[in-house]
């Protein structure tokens, strides 16, 4: 269903009736199309999950969303599981990687995984939270962790903007931080890299922004182009022995 643009006069007012009844499915953002645009990462991480891909025999994808990304991997090592903690995301991954012969699992708590000790080869996540003491535990030895994260500072100037003055409790999370944890962890960091790509929302209406999400004193022309700063990483990392 393609969300209503006309339901209010108010410019506003339409802006978020769209969001709040367009359809959301896994990690579908397709309703987003024409009104955002990011610049692509120095790195490619699906590029760098097929090139461990073809030696892993056991694999896990952490936060796995409607299973988009994993089923686009296909064909998977022999025993390949999931992990998903949205619960509308579940039976829509579930439906998409029952015919894989993916083990969905469902988790609420990243602290502790439903996996044996050394059980995969690979274990990767974009942008879903981790403990590194958990991934070793469940890394087989000389396995190999690789993530792509979201630094916390993302999109700070968006959020005040869009609510000055907001907290950002995340803002210590940065890919030394992330490097440290791992290290301490037991871990051998086999690559980094950090990017700090441009994402540039465009509008077609005028609307308002304040602390609140409602109207407010800054405006936004037709054809005004918002650019923030967006705070990526990826790591790579490979679990030393005893």
């Amino acid at each position: 269903m393609t969300p209503r643009l006309d339901s209010t006069d108010d410019p506003f007012d339409r802006l978020v009736a769209a969001a709040t009844e367009a359809p959301f499915q896994g990690w579908d953002f397709s309703y987003l199309e024409g009104r955002w645009k990011e610049e692509a990462t120095p790195w490619s991480y699906r590029d760098a999950v097929l090139h461990r891909l073809t030696s892993a025999h056991s694999l896990l994808d952490m936060g796995t969303g409607g299973g988009e990304f994993l089923a686009a991997l296909a064909p998977l090592p022999p025993y390949t599981a999931a992990t998903e903690g949205y619960p509308p995301n579940i039976p829509i991954a579930r439906k998409r990687l029952a015919p894989l012969g993916v083990d969905l699992r469902v988790v609420g708590d990243d602290n502790r995984l439903p996996f044996a000790d050394e059980q995969f080869d690979l274990v990767i996540s974009r942008h879903e939270s981790y403990d590194p003491r958990e991934i070793r535990r469940i890394l087989k030895e000389g396995g190999i962790f690789l993530t792509q994260q979201v630094g916390g500072e993302d999109l700070m100037q968006l959020s005040e903007r869009l609510r000055p003055g907001t907290a950002h409790p995340f803002a210590h999370w940065t890919a030394e931080f992330a490097v440290d944890q791992l290290l301490a962890a037991g871990f051998a960091i086999l690559f980094q890299d950090e990017a700090q790509p441009l994402t540039h929302f465009m509008t077609s209406v005028p609307w308002s922004i304040s602390s609140t999400p409602s109207r407010g004193k800054s405006k936004i022309s037709p054809s005004h182009v918002f650019v923030i700063v967006c705070i990526r990483c990826t790591l790579i990392f490979k679990r030393k022995g005893v």
